[in-house]
């Protein structure tokens, strides 16, 4: 072979080589971009689900400690959110808000709170049932965070 047609053909398998690994560079830059868009857009979507949650529940609770019935129609909203953590949450998560679903309905059932009985139980702790959720939460949303 001639000199030249080697060196022609050098030059086209550098062009051939590093055009390719442009577009593959390309590629994945692209991959990782949209892997982090849709981690950002789950994360949110986890983060307003959690504070919805949290914010009913806190009301039901503070509810079923002055009143012993519940509307039941409304306490559908409450349940629908944990069916929507099924979907999107871990395991800890969602054994945490059905945790504390249960503790709503034992709360209605239970005889309404004075505010010596609600300072009783702020001292012992007990009048957080949201604590733990909300750890399993942070939780969840920092491990994502990480991937």
């Amino acid at each position: 072979m001639n000199a030249s047609v080697i060196t022609a053909l050098a030059a086209l398998a550098g062009a051939a080589i590093g055009g390719l690994t442009s577009v593959v560079a390309s590629w994945l830059t692209q991959q990782m971009q949209a892997r982090t868009q849709q981690l950002v857009r789950d994360q949110g979507r986890r983060q307003k689900l959690y504070k919805d949650f949290i914010e009913e529940a806190s009301s039901f609770y503070v509810d079923a400690l002055q009143h012993d019935e519940a509307n039941v129609s409304s306490l559908i909203g409450l349940y629908a959110k944990i069916s929507r953590m099924r979907v999107l949450s871990s395991p800890k998560v969602i054994e945490s808000a059905d945790k504390i679903a249960r503790t709503i309905v034992d709360t209605y059932l239970a005889p309404n709170k004075t505010f010596p009985e609600l300072r009783e139980m702020m001292v012992r702790g007990s009048l957080d049932p949201l604590r733990d959720f909300s750890q399993a939460c942070r939780t969840e949303l920092q491990s994502l965070h990480l991937r």
